[in-house]
């Protein structure tokens, strides 16, 4: 059961969230205007959404909603403002990106800022996490794409010794990058970015290199692949989407342009996509306020989502928290409390420097041989401490076991995506030394 959640840039609209599958609607969140990329569904706890500025602000805002709640709950004031937001899969880092180009990293179970990089020269303007969420991807106004290793990221040595972040850095979009996706295969997938100078590139992780361009008829301000990756859907601004091939050749006297095969018309301006890998279905969303379902194969209209009058430009789809109620969201105030969701605190400002900061922020300890046991720790000790000392201040026992348990099979989950960070590492690794090797036969032969 796939839940379809769409925002606007108007404050009055806020956000919609309908069932994907019978079409009614769920709830209606108030005083939501976010930008592009803005909205974000943390784990399957809440939703997360940053503002755009309002005139009189000096800072920008981010904020919480439970599934419970029409209401803000939890509002964070970051230091600038911040465009673009994303989080793991799991819920355990948002990330954020600024006006000034720097990159935001936080913890969510504590809001502390663990990181914060200086990544592009202007605003950073769509983030993305890879499928095995080792890499972080980033498109700015500046027209550059980078990939970033989370394992570098929080490696403070290996931080200092570099002589640059990221590891790739694509530079041939001449405009303001507007969206990037990423595919299957963690550190050997691919990526395809968007932008304002018409194009859509296709790049290949493991090696850096470009692809494949496609120069389409209007500006691309949304991209999604395909879940088989055969094709990627464009939301142009000429209010059509456009069905564009990863792999085979299209006829140079297409009506559409070289690789784009064909296209699904909408009436306004297509400001952002998404899609059911579920139901196969392709949903975007327009500048008419509307959001639309295809049939990807008949590229007929399946159902329609009425959002408001203003633009719909974000849309996401989230598999229902299995605690809700499959009718409407009536009765998941409670079973919400039930299950112990309860929303974690603001987002810090600043990244704490002091003695006592660096003894709590999260450690990762990655293992230096393969001789030692796959149980890589991932732990922030002191912020489980202090939630198991609360719980048992409160004098029930019965409490404080359910919710130690549950912060246990949390730090489980956090465990598996560190070792997903060392298959990549490894992967990584091996691949190198590969490449050294063809290099050092390739020397040989000459």
């Amino acid at each position: 059961m796939e839940l379809v959640i769409a925002s606007s840039s108007i404050a009055d609209a806020g956000i919609g969230c309908w069932d994907l599958q019978s079409g009614a609607e769920q709830l209606r969140y108030k005083s939501c205007a976010s930008p592009s990329h803005g909205l974000a569904c943390v784990g399957d706890r809440f939703l997360a959404s940053s503002q755009l500025r309002e005139p009189s602000s000096s800072s920008g805002s981010v904020l919480y909603w439970s599934w419970s709640k029409p209401q803000v709950e939890v509002k964070s004031f970051p230091a600038e403002h911040i465009k673009p937001i994303a989080a793991n899969s799991e819920g355990t880092y948002i990330v954020g990106g600024g006006q000034s180009g720097d990159i935001y990293l936080w913890e969510v179970m504590s809001g502390r800022l663990l990181k914060k990089w200086h990544a592009h020269y202007r605003a950073v303007t769509c983030l993305v996490f890879s499928e095995d969420e080792s890499l972080l991807i980033s498109g700015s106004e500046d027209g550059c794409v980078r990939v970033w290793s989370l394992l570098m990221i929080f490696d403070d040595y290996e931080s200092q010794q570099a002589t640059h972040l990221y590891l790739h850095s694509f530079t041939e979009h001449t405009l303001r990058v507007t969206d990037v996706v990423t595919g299957c295969g963690g550190c050997n997938a691919i990526i395809v970015s968007a932008s304002e100078d018409r194009t859509c590139k296709v790049w290949s992780l493991s090696t850096g290199r470009l692809l494949r361009s496609i120069v389409f008829p209007s500006v691309i301000d949304a991209v999604v692949l395909d879940p088989a990756e055969h094709v990627f859907y464009a939301g142009s601004r000429d209010g059509n989407i456009y069905v564009a091939a990863l792999n085979a050749e299209s006829s140079s006297s297409s009506s559409y342009g070289m690789h784009i095969i064909s296209s699904l018309s909408h009436r306004r301006a297509v400001t952002c996509l998404a899609y059911s890998t579920e139901g196969d279905l392709l949903l975007s969303g327009s500048e008419d306020g509307m959001v639309r379902v295809w049939d990807p194969k008949t590229h007929n209209i399946v159902r329609m989502f009425k959002h408001a009058k203003g633009p719909v430009n974000n849309i996401l789809v989230v598999r229902r928290p299995h605690y809700l109620s499959l009718g409407t969201f009536s009765n998941s105030n409670a079973s919400s409390r039930r299950h112990g969701f309860l929303l974690p605190p603001p987002l810090d400002k600043y990244v704490n420097l002091t003695d006592e900061g660096l003894n709590n922020k999260t450690v990762i300890r990655l293992p230096t041989a393969r001789n030692i046991p796959q149980d890589a720790l991932y732990c922030s000790s002191r912020i489980i401490d202090e939630h198991i000392e609360d719980f048992q201040r409160q004098g029930s026992s019965a409490a404080a076991e359910m919710e130690v348990e549950r912060l246990k099979h949390e730090c489980g989950r956090s465990m598996q995506i560190v070792q997903q960070w060392k298959k990549m590492y490894d992967n990584l690794h091996e691949f190198c030394i590969n490449e050294l090797l063809d290099g050092d036969q390739v020397g040989c032969t000459k």
